[in-house]
């Protein structure tokens, strides 16, 4: 079987390309993915079957050889040093609980700051 690296692949339109080590260029419908699998990342390594579709190559049975680390993830803040974040945000968001259950908003700077510091901590559990 050969094997290549994703080129690219798009999981809202359903299709990518794959660049086969010998330099063609093999389309990736969805229905080629492994089971459990629904999406793909620039450079990762896999292995398919190839058949000629309508317009040229076709990837069929892929199947994934090595995943690209996470960049987000090897940047990510350590776990020790968002811990006091966290404990800072949860009072923040008591203060601003008590706040709102009086029927009062946070003016404008201070409701930035509170969305800012959860994007924040969003992203760095989410990478």
């Amino acid at each position: 079987m050969p094997t290549g690296k994703v080129k690219w692949y798009d999981k809202e339109k359903g299709f990518g390309f794959l660049a086969a080590e010998d330099g063609q260029e093999v389309f990736l419908p969805k229905t080629s993915l492994p089971a459990g699998v629904t999406e793909l990342k620039a450079g990762t390594r896999v292995e398919f079957g190839v058949a000629d579709g309508r317009r040229g190559a076709q990837a069929l049975g892929l199947r994934v050889l090595e995943k690209t680390p996470s960049i987000a993830k090897a940047k990510r803040m350590n776990a020790k040093d968002l811990a006091p974040m966290v404990q800072d945000l949860v009072t923040v968001l008591d203060n601003l609980s008590g706040s709102l259950s009086s029927g009062k908003y946070p003016d404008g700077n201070k409701a930035k700051a509170i969305s800012m510091a959860l994007r924040k901590v969003a992203d760095e559990l989410e990478a």
